[in-house]
């Protein structure tokens, strides 16, 4: 089960609204809906806030630290409850991923995201769960630290804001252990496809059943009249 649910992001309000900030972004939609507020915590170089759900203590936590330096905000909290790895979800951008949907994924590689990076090196493991919020790629790998410290179009922040709050569904899943619901939760959270339009209803014919044949069309309307 999921007990310490972490948000990456970088302080100060130059950065609240940039692309880097998706976990936080996540953290406090979750704060808003469990009706709680993270307080500042020195300890934990970070904001947190411990609260009760469905029976279940879980920790709510947005690093202090900028990105690069995350792990230490992490580690701490984690060391100090003994919450493990594997009890560890961590929020976070991902460029690989389009806006308006989200991935799971557990352990691996931290792909070159510096906080991610950091916090394998504090919890000394890659053991532990992300839930991956798209962001999109800007084409060019020279751009990516400008697109990620920018802030999306508005287009962009809608379905990002909406796909937060449809993995926001899964966290009865998260909290309870329940992995594989949860992944299947979030990886099948895409918004629904516009079902095609339903063909027009035969013309019925003089028995009453539907006029099958092209060898009787309808007769075509007559002038309008006033």
């Amino acid at each position: 089960m999921i007990k310490l649910f972490v948000g990456l992001g970088n302080p100060g309000t130059e950065y609240e609204d940039t692309r880097h900030n998706a976990g936080f972004w996540w953290i406090d939609q979750l704060a808003a809906q469990l009706k709680v507020s993270l307080q500042p915590e020195k300890n934990y170089h970070g904001w947190a806030v411990r609260t009760q759900f469905e029976g279940h203590t879980i920790w709510l936590l947005k690093p202090a630290t900028f990105m690069n330096l995350s792990g230490k905000s992490v580690g701490a909290l984690a060391k100090f409850f003994k919450i493990q790895p594997e009890e560890i979800l961590v929020v976070h951008d991902e460029l690989d991923v389009v806006p308006g949907e989200a991935k799971m994924k557990f352990g691996g590689s931290h792909a070159g995201h510096n906080g991610l990076r950091d916090i394998h090196a504090q919890l000394g493991s890659d053991a532990y769960w992300r839930l991956r919020i798209g962001i999109g790629h800007p084409g060019v790998k020279s751009e990516v630290l400008h697109w990620v410290l920018k802030k999306p179009a508005p287009d962009q922040k809608t379905v990002i804001d909406t796909c937060i709050d449809r993995t926001l569904k899964a966290l009865a899943f998260l909290a309870s252990g329940d992995m594989v619901k949860a992944t299947q939760m979030v990886h099948t959270s895409k918004p629904p496809r516009p079902k095609p339009p339903r063909p027009a209803a035969a013309i019925p014919s003089k028995e009453g059943k539907p006029n099958e044949s092209s060898d009787h069309p309808a007769p075509a309307p007559g002038p309008a009249t006033d």
